[in-house]
């Protein structure tokens, strides 16, 4: 698309309020927001921080092992911390579940059963709930599969990250590429959706190399794959050491251009920045981040969003798993806690769904902001105009140039003039 594309103009009902009383407390400094249609869908995300060693690279709240997990005090926290929210959403369905770490498959089958027990005795899980489980390759983890999956785990997210044992060391993983297979082949034997989770752009991964790790994971017949280019975050240790070997930009963006092409080539839909799936098998939970659906985010570190009336609350969990098991006791589990402004809606919004590559309804922004699309009119005419916003007036999408430089995109949902 060219700078002469015609700007968007849109014609929106304004957002009607009515008089429904709230089960949270209005911050009365946020204005602008009224929910008229039904809340948005809701989902559980629960964080298990524990993991047997640190990886390099890793930037999310894990905690290499001291002895044994404390399963006992960790899933009396739990239960006081999904209590906790239920007064703000009483009555809604939950319809998608993820037990993401760490390394949630260190817990026992016992654990994982009584977790989602809990889950069932205090919420409303929808008919069909997605129940997805994170999981690391290894022999003794996998050997729980069939019991997670009698549990009530119907997905299971496992973490590869390389078939190559050379590229496995240098990423710090515990797991050798034998170990990996096996895992895959016994996970299919218990769920009806695996993820398979792999990185690209490693120490000193060529074309041939990548092409045989893709061959290799499309060899197993899942049906989705994220595939994440190897960055190094603020506060890991690769960050502070450079590995040796990294690829350029050009060899990166080479290495992107193969996997994507490779998918294609299989059946696979690259339908995120970094998930590809076949027969519409998308992780439903992660949809429902980029749609920007609401999500309870209980366990240390976890993150929420939750809706109401006339509000948008962002929550976060104290990091430190002891801190956390202590303070949720006393109700002082919270780290964090934010009600959106009206101004900030935009980015927040477009931020998460650009990154689906048909993106959204454009109805989906007063749907699940509460707020009307003219908020960011001027924005998105901007973006049409330079050929980054795709010009469909009933969808919110990323320009085929939009997709490419999608950053310089979301950016420009920044600006409030």
């Amino acid at each position: 698309m060219s700078d002469k594309s015609i700007p968007i103009a849109l014609e929106v009902p304004e957002v009607k309020r009515h008089g429904s009383k709230s089960l949270l407390t209005l911050n009365p400094l946020q204005k602008g927001i009224q929910f008229t249609q039904p809340l948005p869908p809701l989902s559980i995300y629960i964080h298990v921080p524990w993991c047997v060693k640190k990886c390099p690279y890793c930037d999310f709240n894990s905690h290499a092992l001291q002895g044994e997990i404390p399963e006992e005090a960790y899933l009396a926290a739990l239960e006081q911390d999904l209590i906790s929210v239920l007064p703000s959403v009483w009555g809604r369905a939950i319809h998608t579940v993820f037990i993401g770490g760490g390394t949630p498959s260190l817990l026992s089958a016992r654990a994982i059963d009584r977790m989602l027990t809990m889950l069932r005795n205090l919420f409303n899980l929808a008919p069909g709930t997605e129940v997805t489980m994170e999981a690391n390759p290894g022999t003794v983890e996998a050997s729980r599969f069939a019991d997670y999956a009698a549990s009530g785990v119907t997905r299971v997210s496992l973490g590869i990250q390389s078939f190559d044992d050379e590229s496995l060391k240098r990423l710090g993983r515990i797991h050798d590429s034998a170990q990996a297979k096996a895992a895959i082949e016994i996970a299919q034997k218990s769920f009806s959706r695996v993820n398979l989770d792999l990185m690209y752009a490693l120490p000193y991964q060529t074309l041939a190399v990548c092409r045989q790790e893709i061959q290799t994971a499309l060899s197993f017949g899942t049906e989705h794959l994220s595939l994440y280019n190897l960055t190094m975050e603020p506060n890991t240790v690769f960050a502070k050491y450079p590995p040796e070997g990294l690829p350029d930009d050009d060899l990166a963006g080479d290495l992107q251009d193969l996997l994507i092409e490779m998918t294609a080539a299989a059946g696979f839909e690259q339908y995120e920045v970094s998930a590809y799936a076949k027969n519409q098998a998308y992780c439903q939970h992660n949809l429902n981040y980029w749609e920007f659906g609401d999500y309870i985010g209980v366990g240390p570190g976890a993150h929420g969003k939750i809706s109401a009336h006339n509000q948008i609350h962002r929550t976060a969990r104290v990091k430190n798993p002891e801190s956390w098991m202590q303070k949720v006791m006393t109700g002082e589990q919270l780290a964090e806690s934010r009600y959106l402004q009206v101004d900030e809606l935009p980015f927040e919004f477009m931020l998460n769904a650009l990154r689906l590559k048909q993106g959204v309804p454009t109805h989906y922004f007063a749907d699940r902001c509460g707020t009307n699309l003219s908020l960011m009119t001027a924005m998105m005419n901007e973006a049409v105009q330079k050929g980054l916003l795709d010009s469909d007036p009933s969808r919110l999408k990323a320009s085929e140039l939009g997709w490419r430089y999608l950053n310089d995109l979301q950016e420009i949902f920044l600006k409030n003039d």
